[in-house]
């Protein structure tokens, strides 16, 4: 039998502490975390005491445990009620880990993108993980808080207050920053092994039995367009084909949710108005998809890892303040009504907002666990709306987040 979470000697462990995000929760941690007992961890415990001392986060306990280590990992599993993991490619450094906190009934978070890795983990642990009530939630970085959390409180709003199923959400993002090494590591590794085909099925982290017979309608947009309601240029985002199918799952887990039956969601790139911006649109998308192409061919693969930050590097300190990102969303309601949301900060999306989204996530699970939507016997390989709904929304609006509409259920 597992341990009881309340006997463990730690609220939370980062792991992956050592690298270019992981230091960033790290400094988090060390600022925000209080009276919590954590520990940093990774695979070599020099570096990890070196982050420790770097961020002021003396407080913090240290655990070695590489991730092809299964007996460490399930010491440091059972030691820990929370596990938040930055250690990507999560397909290759992910899954033991997983399995040894679903093994102890830790609660888990990460920031990965890779949607068929979580496939995979859907199918390994969602049931076991449901039935012990153990909360496993994956992407609770940039990818893809904005989109699930804005989409569940779109439809939340146009539920309360005006009594209407939302029928369709569409997203527009606009943003400013840079690429660390780990989240590219990520990109080639789903590329190297072929998964990314699997990024195809818009359904993809839907339960079975729940997608429409017909997918067409919620296919990927590939062509720019004119969007009245943003009054812009959209063009195709990057990120969409990871997003959209966590909000799909998010629609799926909800079961008697404020979401209509048939409901739809997209999510766009804002380019602004003018000629200028609808060259730009078509331009990017075209560019996406020839670097999609590019990337599809192992020596163009070579020279991209070759010019791209390496793992565990990344943007400056500099750069990294003066990102910032804004995603826009408009909901649709049954009768037709419009509801508006917006999920914006400051700070590099895939830095500086993912540290703030994965950091608050864990301690959501560390300290607020018995508010949470389902309540405490609740789990399952979930997604950031279904795992933490309301209660994300306002620790992130306390981090200084704008999160728009408000809603408390």
């Amino acid at each position: 039998m597992p341990k009881p979470r309340t006997t463990r000697p730690f609220d939370v462990v980062l792991y992956g502490a050592s690298g270019f995000v992981g230091r960033q929760t790290v400094a988090h941690f060390a600022q925000h975390a209080g009276g919590l007992r954590w520990a940093v961890a990774g695979r070599t415990a020099a570096r990890l005491q070196a982050v420790r001392q770097a961020c002021g986060a003396a407080q913090a306990g240290v655990v070695v445990a590489d991730a092809t280590d299964t007996a460490a990992l399930d010491r440091m599993a059972a030691q820990a009620r929370v596990v938040l993991s930055t250690a990507g490619p999560f397909a290759r450094h992910g899954s033991e880990l997983v399995a040894a906190c679903v093994r102890h009934g830790t609660h888990y978070a990460d920031i990965t993108g890779e949607t068929p890795w979580v496939r995979e983990m859907i199918e390994r642990h969602h049931t076991t993980a449901a039935r012990q009530g153990t909360r496993i939630v994956p992407g609770c970085g940039f990818d893809s808080v904005p989109s699930d959390l804005g989409a569940w409180g779109v439809a939340q709003a146009l539920w309360h207050h005006h009594g209407e199923r939302c029928a369709s959400v569409k997203a527009c993002f606009s943003l400013r920053g840079g690429l660390n090494g780990g989240t590219f590591a990520s990109l080639v590794n789903m590329l190297e092994t072929g998964r990314s085909r699997e990024l195809a099925d818009p359904f993809l982290l839907n339960p079975p039995g729940t997608a429409p017979a017909d997918p067409l309608p919620h296919a990927d947009p590939v062509a720019p367009r004119h969007d009245a309601d943003f009054q812009a240029w959209l063009g195709p985002f990057f990120m969409g084909p990871i997003n959209t199918r966590v909000v799909r799952r998010t629609v799926a887990l909800s079961g008697e949710s404020p979401f209509a039956p048939g409901f739809r969601y997209q999510e766009y790139l804002r380019f602004g108005r003018g000629l200028g911006a609808a060259l730009a649109a078509a331009g990017v998308g075209l560019g996406t998809l020839a670097g999609q192409g590019a990337l599809a061919i192992k020596p163009m693969r070579r020279l991209a890892a070759a010019l791209a930050p390496a793992p565990g590097e990344g943007p400056s300190e500099r750069a990294m303040d003066g990102g910032s990102f804004c995603c826009e969303l408009i909901g649709v309601g049954e009768r037709g009504t419009l509801q508006r949301g917006c999920i914006a900060g400051q700070g590099d999306p895939g830095n500086r907002a993912t540290t703030t989204f994965a950091c608050e996530a864990a301690l959501a699970l560390a300290l607020d666990h018995g508010g949470l939507p389902g309540g405490r016997a609740f789990g399952g390989v979930l997604t950031p709306a279904t795992a933490f709904g309301a209660v994300l929304a306002a620790r992130l609006r306390r981090a200084g987040m704008r999160v728009e509409p408000r809603s408390e259920r």
